[in-house]
């Protein structure tokens, strides 16, 4: 089943047409170089390894057939009609966000969305607010005072707090209102699904959703990112998002890194049993460590709540003096009172390793006098 498009899309598209300014991509020629930005041929004396470099955007010289086989193959695994590759997530989000909706619109996104969605939304000229973290029943209210066409933004996992996002009911909302539903995979892509498809797609939700951002900087262990979803919204992509059009492409070497990291990432079964092994003994730990204030997880990502950024501070380096790298994220990035240590777990941690740190971490907040919250 095809997603439906929004009448939006499929008119300024028509516009830009009868224009005759419509942006299309083509292959570089092989004539004589009088387009590319790259002034001192430097990408010609790249090492062979390496392949070419990029030379301008993909709309005026940094445009390949490697560029084309990579959208191809990753639509095509993500069960999409189309793909477009960003040079990282951030500007994925902030292209697909910014560019989409009218002034008539409205974009309404979970208030712990990521950053980079913010920001996209804060550039798009529709109307935008959020709704309550992981709530269908207050996305339904919100979603009552959308105007012109609705788009939905939300995370499959959550990167501050690993929370999972209520999809199927997601997108049941979405379904009764009409609304077209934008889903981040970041820290999903690599985990779920038989081969890492990502979490829409191990619930089989793709045909409802409108577009979904798999980021290679996660899981896949590189960077980049791509938009997936209709050939109309890739044509759009590429003629309205400013973070696409205007940004250098990613050189050939990056392309093929993208790929191997996709062939290696499907055939990671045993690993990713592994990983979630280690999340189920994870869970176990909290429920042995009842002093500790731990994020409910059943992702990668956990934590444990460490109010004030002074004491979360301190936490972290006495994880680091005992040989262990964790990061301890501080107010303004999450809630004052809320900050805490945040553990991405791996399938290359032992339970060793995992139990040693939630350990030092118990012992920190004995000592430090730290009160539970719940």
């Amino acid at each position: 089943m095809k997603a439906s498009i929004p009448n939006g899309i499929c008119e300024a598209l028509r516009e830009r047409r009868e224009e005759g300014a419509l942006r299309t991509l083509v292959k570089p020629g092989t004539g004589i170089d009088l387009c590319s930005n790259d002034y001192l041929g430097i990408s010609r004396l790249l090492v062979p390894e390496a392949g070419s470099g990029a030379t301008g955007s993909r709309l005026v010289s940094g445009n390949s057939a490697e560029h084309e086989a990579l959208e191809a193959f990753l639509a095509e695994f993500h069960q999409a009609e189309a793909a477009l590759v960003f040079s990282s997530g951030y500007e994925a989000n902030v292209g697909l966000l910014g560019s989409i909706g009218s002034r008539g619109d409205t974009i309404i996104y979970d208030e712990l969305v990521h950053a980079s969605m913010r920001d996209g939304v804060r550039l798009s000229a529709a109307r935008s607010f959020s709704f309550r973290h992981n709530d269908p029943c207050d996305l339904r209210k919100k979603i009552s005072h959308g105007r012109g066409e609705v788009f939905v933004a939300v995370e499959s996992i959550y990167s501050m707090d690993g929370h999972d996002a209520p999809l199927r009911e997601l997108v049941e909302v979405c379904r009764e209102r009409g609304a077209f539903l934008i889903v981040d995979e970041a820290h999903a892509t690599g985990l779920y699904g038989p081969r890492g498809e990502g979490l829409i797609q191990s619930l089989n939700l793709q045909p409802e959703t409108f577009a979904r951002i798999h980021t290679f900087g996660k899981a896949l262990g590189y960077r980049g990112a791509t938009v997936v979803g209709s050939k109309e919204l890739r044509e759009y992509l590429i003629n309205f998002a400013r973070s696409f059009i205007y940004s250098t492409a990613c050189d050939s070497a990056m392309v093929r890194t993208i790929r191997r990291a996709y062939d290696i990432m499907r055939e990671l079964n045993q690993e990713r049993a592994e990983l979630f092994d280690r999340v189920q003994f994870f869970k176990q730990l909290r429920e042995h460590n009842p002093g500790l204030a731990f994020l409910i997880s059943d992702s990668p990502i956990q934590g444990v709540i460490i109010p004030g950024n002074s004491s979360v501070l301190r936490a972290e380096e006495e994880l680091k003096r005992h040989g262990y790298f964790a990061r301890g994220i501080r107010s303004p990035t999450v809630p004052s009172g809320q900050e805490r240590i945040r553990l991405c777990l791996h399938s290359f941690n032992s339970r060793e390793e995992i139990a040693g740190a939630v350990g030092l971490l118990a012992s920190h907040a004995r000592q430090g006098g730290l009160s539970h919250v719940a």
